[in-house]
């Protein structure tokens, strides 16, 4: 991560593709209702879950893709490959979409209809798919790509204003962030409410990767380095690990004192709470201190698995929001009990690497894409 955007065209950190593959594996598992492997992922040790490493990282890489090749193909050619980014994830959200609500109504069955928030399209699908084209509407576990539709598509600005002071535009994401959270900004969702990830508020997350990856490597290097710095990250998250742990066990309340859950609480995630945000960054700087961009450690087969899972992150995203809705239907229908839960968190894990494999495999062969070796 200390490879500048100029350079970018020739680095790829596999640190952040195994991330990213994991994060889909653990949001796979997590969209699975009561499944009890959900134990193995991130979002019961502490206050951020997945969704933060998705979209710090899509800002990162993003710059890194499009900051990297603005010197050498000039504004123009930037824009349209970033705009283009952005017309791929709202065409994968689109057909996600078809598929889910076709997998939907081949399951049949009115129960699954208000798990999947679904109903509304079969009750008024016309006024539904204007909404969805319009970005105001999403089913259970699509939300996010909503949001990141969004944020790719107003890339180009962001980019044009981060190469002008980049500075200026991380204040300016904070203090949109601020709004959000002062006076509980949003953007309207369809038919009620609030996007389930607000893009006023995750915006910040998103800029803050990309103000990393432009400039903030080199200015906050020695401040990243800090013993002191990486001590108190490591407290806050021992501090939000019981925090998190008290909300299972009640045994563990009496260890949180009244004053700071009445400073912390209520937790949104569609804001992206201050505490999640800390949570994060904290999580990041640890985890970055111990795998540095010098290391050089074996690639193990489920290193490669990830990677390849995380190289395809857009694609195995989609796949993994449908055989999630599959796997919670083999459960309710068939059995629930804990083995079951295990199998059918290994299948689907499973074909998300398979599927990925193939895909890297065929981008060989059809356009320049990510390898590994």
């Amino acid at each position: 991560m200390d490879v500048p955007a100029a350079h970018a065209s020739q680095y790829r950190d596999l640190r952040l593709d195994a991330c990213r593959g994991l994060a889909l594996w653990f949001i796979f598992v997590d969209h699975i209702p009561d499944n009890a492997l959900a134990w193995l992922t991130l979002r019961n040790y502490g206050f951020s879950d997945t969704s933060e490493v998705f979209v710090f990282v899509s800002g990162y890489t993003c710059m890194l893709a499009y900051g990297g090749a603005l010197r050498e193909q000039g504004w123009l050619t930037t824009a349209v490959r970033a705009l283009r980014r952005g017309w791929e994830i709202y065409a994968a959200f689109l057909v996600l979409l078809i598929a889910y609500f076709a997998l939907v109504w081949i399951i049949g069955g009115d129960r699954y209809l208000d798990e999947t928030n679904t109903a509304v399209f079969f009750h008024y699908p016309g006024a539904t798919i204007v909404r969805v084209l319009a970005l105001q509407f999403a089913p259970v576990n699509t939300d996010i790509l909503l949001t990141f539709a969004i944020l790719h598509l107003t890339f180009p600005a962001l980019l044009w204003l981060m190469t002008h002071t980049a500075t200026a535009t991380l204040g300016l994401s904070f203090l949109l962030y601020l709004m959000v959270q002062i006076f509980d900004w949003h953007v309207p969702a369809w038919p009620r409410g609030e996007p389930y990830f607000n893009p006023f508020a995750w915006q910040f997350l998103f800029v803050i990767g990309a103000w990393y990856a432009y400039e903030g490597t080199a200015k906050l290097r020695p401040v990243l380095k800090s013993r002191m710095l990486l001590i108190l990250a490591i407290v806050y998250l021992l501090f939000s690990l019981v925090v998190a742990l008290s909300w299972q066990f009640k045994a563990l309340e009496g260890l949180i004192p009244a004053a700071v859950t009445n400073s912390i609480y209520p937790i949104y995630k569609s804001h992206l709470a201050p505490v999640r945000l800390l949570h994060f960054l904290s999580l990041a700087l640890v985890v970055s201190r111990l795998a540095p961009p010098e290391w050089h450690g074996p690639v193990r087969p489920l290193m490669v698995a990830t990677i390849r899972c995380g190289e395809n992150s857009l694609s195995i995203y989609c796949l993994g929001v449908l055989l999630s809705l599959v796997a919670h239907v083999i459960l309710v229908e068939f059995s629930a009990g804990f083995a079951m839960q295990l199998a059918v968190s290994i299948a689907g894990i499973a074909v998300m690497v398979l599927a990925a494999t193939l895909l890297t495999w065929e981008s060989r062969f059809d356009r320049r894409g990510p390898k590994l070796f």
